[in-house]
């Protein structure tokens, strides 16, 4: 019976979106003795998992299977306490579907890549308290139900409507799961989303590692100018500060990694191009803003996606 240091009233964690993030924080919740649902898109998935008996988080040399519930997203059980790492573009749909088990004030936890989930989810469900989160963690599935924690990062959350954190981060801080809550939650997605935008659509049309975009500098560094002018139009000027130098220091950290766009393009996968690129040439559309360069990348990267035959919005 899962339990919560001694209290039986610990309210139930689900996670909609069975990616390798969310089996990252439903396996550390979980080995931190909370009780957590996996919310499984349909039938065939929800009996895979039965039949897997559970998930596996490997660390390291060591692996440890979890048994963790998991039902559909029509079963009846109200829902306090929902974690959504479903990609950007799958987001609001999944949440559509377990809106009516919502709880009155339930907290909805939206862990996407770029911007514009977030605020349609917010505006599809109003009766629940919306937290927006960033996380730079890696973590990938080598297995069905199993995650390799690849990579230790940190987790920030943050309401763009109310400042106070809530009570139950002291759960993440006993699941292992590094975070801060964030008063200015909006800067740092922003600031992301330009990394993003700067980083990830160039590795996809160069064919090359993040590393590889040190042979097209001048060309990063004029989407960064491009960039900071957006993100100071749109009231986020914190986020343009230094832009260029921490795109520059992320291609080189990052220098043998392939973005994730460009692993998405290589598995046939669709891309969050709409969420990220997408939405930041709309916004400098809306602001009345010449982001020429910006532009003509989008433009390019859906020519692009439409010759491999993948979805460009």
């Amino acid at each position: 019976m899962p339990h919560s240091n001694g209290r039986q009233t610990a309210t139930r964690w689900h996670i909609l979106g069975a990616g390798s993030m969310g089996i990252l924080w439903a396996a550390r919740l979980a080995r931190a003795g909370l009780p957590v649902t996996l919310i499984l898109r349909n039938q065939v998935r929800l009996h895979a998992y039965e039949a897997a008996q559970g998930l596996t988080l490997v660390e390291g040399e060591q692996s440890r299977r979890l048994n963790v519930t998991a039902q559909l997203p029509e079963a009846d059980e109200p829902i306090q306490r929902l974690l959504v790492t479903c990609k950007a573009y799958d987001a609001e749909q999944a949440v559509a579907h377990v809106a009516h088990r919502l709880s009155p004030n339930a907290d909805v936890i939206l862990l996407q890549n770029g911007l514009g989930s977030q605020q349609a989810i917010t505006a599809r469900v109003p009766h629940a308290r919306c937290i927006f989160a960033s996380s730079t963690e890696g973590a990938y599935r080598d297995g069905d139900w199993r995650v390799v924690f690849a990579g230790h990062g940190h987790t920030w959350l943050g309401d763009i409507s109310a400042d106070e954190a809530p009570q139950w981060l002291e759960e993440l801080q006993r699941s292992g799961i590094t975070h801060e809550w964030s008063p200015t939650i909006l800067s740092r997605l922003w600031r992301k989303l330009a990394l993003n935008c700067a980083i990830n659509p160039l590795t996809v049309l160069h064919n090359c590692r993040n590393g590889g975009l040190h042979a097209h500098s001048d060309e990063v560094n004029t989407l960064c100018v491009e960039l900071c002018a957006l993100l100071e139009q749109c009231g986020q000027p914190d986020a343009a500060v230094d832009l260029a130098a921490e795109v520059n220091r992320v291609i080189h950290a990052t220098a043998n990694n392939y973005s994730s766009m460009y692993q998405d393009v290589t598995q046939g996968r669709r891309t969050e191009i709409s969420y990220l690129l997408g939405y930041a040439c709309e916004a400098a559309r809306q602001q009345q803003l010449a982001v020429p360069h910006l532009q003509a990348l989008h433009q390019r990267l859906t020519d692009y996606l439409k010759r491999h035959g993948l979805p460009c919005n």
